[in-house]
């Protein structure tokens, strides 16, 4: 008598085990991926957390930062985030420029190779630092950047170069 294979336990055992196998690893691994992905993403809410806890970035006006331009500190930074080509339309005085598309690689360069590529001396972590822009809004990305790098007394000249050439009445900077 013949025994029709597709019948036989032995021959149905193994037939599952073919079919079936690959699927419940694909689910075993889906599910092991998803249970770290939820792991990393709370890992990732709470060192966002942790980085806006007390962030709350000082802003500085024109009337703050005009004394500021007048007699410059050797404990403090103006620095224009805008890129080469827009500051040669004018800069606010002793400001340097560091362009914000260089900023979070420059200030992870050691202090050596930092002067040699700009020109002045990396800011230390607890020196004021004051950002401008031609608007604000990079300047405020700038002031992030130095934030999460772990740069700790940041201020944000809001107006930035617009708000500075009206107020100066157009005057550029003659060193710029």
């Amino acid at each position: 008598m013949l025994v029709n294979a597709s019948r036989s336990p032995v021959w149905r055992h193994a037939l599952l085990r073919r079919v079936a196998a690959p699927s419940l690893q694909l689910l075993a691994r889906h599910q092991s991926s998803k249970a770290n992905d939820e792991q990393a993403l709370k890992a990732a809410r709470k060192l966002n957390d942790k980085l806006q806890e007390n962030w709350k970035g000082s802003i500085l006006t024109y009337e703050q930062l005009k004394p500021k331009t007048l007699s410059p500190s050797n404990d403090a930074y103006l620095i224009d985030v805008r890129e080469p080509n827009e500051v040669m339309q004018g800069s606010i005085p002793s400001s340097v420029n560091l362009p914000l598309s260089v900023l979070a690689n420059s200030l992870n360069l050691n202090a050596e190779a930092f002067r040699s590529q700009h020109g002045f001396d990396k800011p230390g972590k607890s020196q004021e630092i004051v950002f401008y822009c031609r608007s604000g809004k990079r300047s405020a990305s700038a002031s992030d950047i130095a934030r999460r790098n772990g740069y700790e007394n940041i201020i944000n000249y809001e107006g930035s170069w617009l708000d500075w050439v009206s107020r100066e009445g157009g005057r550029k900077n003659p060193s710029a």
